[in-house]
Order: C-alpha cells, then structure tokens, then sequence
C-alpha cells in the first residue's frame, strides 16, 4: 500500500507545483524540460544495479519508450498550461476522468470481470469528477480550454493503458524503474531539440529558475510513474481498481488544494463530487 500512497502523494503534486509556475513566472516548457532529465537522473541513480547486458539484447520495449515519451512531454505541457489557465480541480478531474478511457481498455483487453460493484464505482467516479469540474466562469469556458481538457482526458487514458500494457506484457529483463528512466530521459532529448530550435530561430533564452523548477517538478513526476507501476506489481488488486482508486484520490486532494490554498470557486456541487468520489474509491476496493 506504500506504493499506492506514494504515487498518490506524487501525482497530486504535480498539479500544485504546475499552478505555482504562474504565480512565480515560470516558462512551463523550460520547467518540463529539465523535470524529464532530473527524473531520469533519479530512476538511474536509485537504480543503476538494475542495468544488466540482457536489457540490450532484447530491444521489444523499446517502441513502448519511444511512444510514452513522446505522451510524456506531450501531455505534461497541454497539463502545465491547463492547471494555470483553469485550475488545478479542472486539470486534475480532467486528466483522472481519463481512467474510463484505461479501464474500458484493460476490461477488453485482460477480459477482467464486470461486477455490480465495479460499475457503481465507476459510475461514481465519473460523477464526482464532472460534479467537481465543470463549472463556467460568467464568461463561459473557452474553445482552447476545452480542447485541452479534451486532449487530457484521451492521452492521459492512452497513457496509462499503455504503462500498464507495457508492464504486463512487455517488461522481461527491463524494470520498471528503468523503463520510466528511459522514457523520462527521451522526452528530455526531444524536449532539448525544441529548445535548440526556439533559441535558434525565436531567440528564446533558458533562465536559471526555470531549471530549478524543472527539478523540483522531476522528482514527484518520476515517483508518479513508477510508483504506479510498481502499485500493478505488487497490490493485489485488478489493474483496472488500482488505477481507478489513484485516479479518484488525486482528484480529491488537488481539489481540496485547489479550494484551500489557491481559493478556486468551492460550490455545493463540487462538495457532493467530492462525496461522491470518496464513496468511487469504497466501492472500487470492494470490486477488488
């Protein structure tokens, strides 16, 4: 359960630090960047003695890193700019609504059983989360915003299906430790050469407080990742309920972090979600 907790705590945040970036001046992109090196830089540091010859000679992983990654600094940027432009509850609900899109997923693809309890949980979850997110401002809500809580909601879904693939079926002689390394240390290369090209051709300079951000960023954004795949390992529990459970809790503290600390709009409405994706993770533990 100490995994579970952990990348709960991580994941959560994740979208507080993205919301400090504006307060702070930050340049997300910068900061994302250098978050994707440091977290490499922590997977192959806690766990170089896990290097081996074997991981070369059997390359199958390999389109599974190129692809994460590129979901990676992808997502994590249209994430940025989200929890800025409409707060950390919104991005978070949005990016965790994501889970029917995983769960449906690993239900067709593992065969998993579909049980009354299962599904009033998951009735549940997307209850609370709508409840809780989607609340106009009196000038409504954007076509750009929209169109991000969009790309959440299908890439975060395609993302943790495809960790979750990747670990089932996928991962013989390569960690899962290893495995977040690398697709950390590729979307940091492919997020290097947007930056040669943005200093080349815009003359946009790397500040030093976006490199600390970056770092500060890295840490829970590594531990996010292969906490969650060491939950799959080794909790006793269908794929489908531990990612379901993660999903609802983080929404639930980066709301309350939300309406605490940043003072986003609270309403009746969003207390029921609340309530609501609290009573998701009772009955997703007893789908279990």
């Amino acid at each position: 359960m100490i995994a579970l907790a952990g990348t709960i705590i991580s994941s959560t945040l994740i979208f507080v630090i993205f919301r400090l970036f504006e307060k702070y001046k930050i340049d997300t992109f910068q900061a994302i960047v250098f978050n994707y090196f440091t977290a490499f830089i922590c997977g192959v540091a806690l766990y170089s003695h896990e290097l081996s010859l074997e991981i070369w000679k059997d390359l199958n992983w390999l389109p599974y890193t190129l692809l994460v990654s590129i979901l990676f600094i992808s997502l994590f940027f249209v994430m940025g700019k989200s929890a800025q432009k409409n707060g950390v509850a919104m991005t978070s609900i949005s990016v965790k609504m994501s889970l029917a899109v995983s769960m449906i997923g690993m239900i067709l693809i593992y065969n998993e059983t579909i049980t009354s309890f299962k599904i009033i949980g998951i009735l549940l979850a997307l209850s609370g989360v709508l409840l809780i997110s989607f609340e106009k401002n009196n000038s409504g809500t954007s076509t750009n915003s929209l169109k991000m809580l969009l790309i959440l909601f299908i890439g975060s879904g395609i993302l943790d299906l495809a960790l979750n693939y990747t670990q089932q079926h996928v991962l013989i002689h390569l960690t899962p430790a290893l495995f977040s390394s690398f697709g950390f240390g590729l979307a940091g290369i492919t997020g290097t050469l947007i930056l040669i090209y943005q200093a080349y051709f815009k003359s946009v300079s790397i500040k030093f407080k976006n490199i600390l951000a970056g770092i500060i960023l890295g840490i829970p954004n590594y531990f996010s990742i292969f906490l969650l795949l060491k939950s799959y390992e080794v909790i006793d529990y269908t794929n489908s309920s531990i990612l379901a459970i993660v999903n609802v809790s983080v929404v639930v503290f980066s709301a309350v972090f939300g309406f605490v600390i940043f003072r986003e709009l609270f309403t009746v409405k969003k207390g029921i979600g609340l309530i609501a994706s609290l009573l998701a993770i009772l009955f997703l533990y007893l789908a279990s």
